[in-house]
């Protein structure tokens, strides 16, 4: 008899799957069957999808471990010194097992939860009474967010199950797939979504679009590192899309430009005070312990008061210090006591509690202006604070880096973003020398932008060829190193987070996290282990 695996990848996950959307807007008794039999059924499902995927308004299941994956680099420590910081402390202090993966569990849950729904419309959309145009939109989309989740899948955990039809609990026997298969059907998603997206309507309100598809494949080729596709397709985006930079990057992260000229797609918030659906970053990494006497108005309207995770490296400041990055930097970060950036009025010295801060910074980026927040009668859930996922400026740094190992023009690039930022260009640099280059621009430009744990696993030292991360943590890594002789007057006086972040990284198993136990478990052992675990 045919083995059957349970496995939270599949059973519990399939048995939510359908019934978890379709049973909101019963009419009567629907099935599948009955379902996607109109253009607003078909959509209502899409941005479904979409939702699952960005999630900017719920924070537990993806922007949590999004953000505790932010705490495993050298930009950001856990921050929060005063509360449990079970969730992030696995990954962030790389003492991860799997049966301790902290909020890591969530993401390879919800993931696959997303994509067996994807499965699910695209089998159904295929047969539906829809137009070919309508179709095209709509499994387009669905195409894109399975892509994605599989993108974040095989970076987090290397090779996981690849399914493309929706399963039920006869055909659960799915083993690991490699790494570079995962990335062929990725690759075959994101080609079809921007094919079946070609003629669909590119609209700044957050729906999926063929330039997001042809964007996510310039950063898989990079990750891949197959140069020439890399280049391709971020040259595509630049030069044929309908995409600029901003003027002013702060304005990148500003609650009142939403899908602004730059973004290419954003996770959608609102301030709609009758329901929730704001952003929840601001509040997961907002500055913990505020008090309304540290405010001109002394308002309590003016207080937000997050939870104070993510908190910005002194090592990070430095890297904008080095390069005399100031707009980058006080766009990044706001250190206590310091005006926030572009808010100076309302909130001249902007401070907090540092019993409870590791670093005495915050993310400025995540940051709610006095302003708006004076405008909500109710915050915590409804703060209508945009997250650029993809945006034009990785493109110029992603044709950058592929110029670099293509022979191309890999300066004028980066001076670009530079010049955006007011800072001279790079000149007479190459070799080793631009290579690192290359890497800092991305650190300084994309900080806290959720690639900086992926780039520093996939990134190649010049010197030794191994991946970046190894030469950052570790008991001999720069990073740690740097942490262990610090003056900084913040961090080292508060020592309820270790200030030898990052020693315990092991290089035989920390450029991936492990595969959940509990998935092991369920499968009788055919899902096997990363190594190391």
């Amino acid at each position: 008899m045919k083995k059957i695996i349970v496995s939270i990848i599949a059973f519990s996950l399939f048995s939510a799957s359908c019934s978890d959307f379709i049973e909101k807007d019963q009419r009567g008794t629907q099935t599948l069957e009955n379902y996607f039999q109109t253009v607003q059924e078909c959509e209502n499902y899409a941005n479904e999808l979409t939702q699952r995927l960005l999630l900017a308004k719920e924070w537990w299941t993806l922007t949590a471990p999004r953000v505790t994956n932010e705490m495993s680099t050298d930009d950001a420590w856990m921050g929060n010194t005063g509360q449990d910081n079970s969730a992030h402390r696995p990954c962030s202090q790389y003492i991860i097992t799997p049966d301790n993966m902290g909020d890591m569990n969530s993401i390879y849950t919800a993931h696959f939860y997303t994509i067996q729904s994807a499965n699910v419309g695209l089998e159904r959309m295929a047969v539906s009474p829809l137009t070919d145009a309508q179709k095209n939109q709509y499994m387009g989309e669905s195409l894109f967010v399975r892509a994605y989740c599989y993108y974040e899948l095989v970076n987090l955990f290397g090779g996981v199950p690849v399914y493309t039809k929706s399963l039920g609990t006869g055909d659960l026997t799915l083993s690991r797939n490699t790494a570079a298969e995962v990335y062929t059907q990725i690759e075959t998603d994101l080609k079809d979504a921007a094919a079946k997206l070609e003629s669909a309507p590119v609209a700044r309100n957050g729906r999926i679009n063929k330039w997001a598809a042809y964007a996510l494949l310039a950063r898989v080729s990079l990750f891949q590192e197959k140069w020439a596709e890399a280049k391709t397709y971020s040259n595509k985006v630049i030069t044929e899309g309908p995409f600029q930079l901003e003027s002013d990057f702060l304005n990148i992260w500003n609650v009142n430009n939403h899908n602004g000229i730059e973004s290419i797609l954003e996770a959608q918030s609102s301030s709609v005070q009758d329901k929730s659906l704001g952003a929840a970053l601001p509040t997961l990494s907002g500055a913990r312990g505020e008090d309304k006497k540290n405010f001109p108005s002394n308002d309590a309207a003016d207080v937000l008061d997050g939870w104070g995770w993510c908190m910005p490296t002194s090592d990070l400041e430095n890297a904008y210090l080095s390069e005399n990055d100031v707009i980058r930097r006080r766009s990044t970060i706001t250190k206590w006591g310091e005006a926030a950036y572009g808010d100076e009025t309302l909130n001249p010295t902007h401070k907090f509690s540092l019993n409870d801060n590791k670093s005495g910074r915050i993310c400025r980026k995540y940051y709610i202006p006095i302003a708006t927040r004076r405008s909500l009668d109710k915050k915590d859930g409804h703060l209508p604070l945009n997250i650029p996922l993809i945006r034009l400026a990785e493109m110029y740094l992603t044709r950058a880096e592929a110029n670099y190992h293509t022979g191309g023009d890999a300066l004028a690039d980066i001076n670009i973003i530079r010049a955006r930022v007011k800072l001279d260009p790079k000149t007479g640099i190459s070799g080793p020398t631009l290579l690192r280059q290359i890497y800092k621009e991305r650190r300084l430009e994309l900080a806290f932008e959720g690639l900086r744990l992926f780039d520093i696993r996939r990134e190649k030292d010049p010197t030794t060829g191994r991946p970046v991360i190894e030469s950052l943590m570790g008991p001999n890594g720069t990073f740690v190193q740097y942490n262990l002789s610090s003056t900084d007057p913040y961090e080292t006086t508060n020592l309820r987070e270790s200030q030898d972040k990052g020693i315990n990284f092991n290089p035989a198993k920390n450029l991936l996290w492990p595969i959940p136990q509990l998935e092991i478990d369920l499968s009788g052992g055919v899902i096997k282990q990363n190594p190391g675990y």
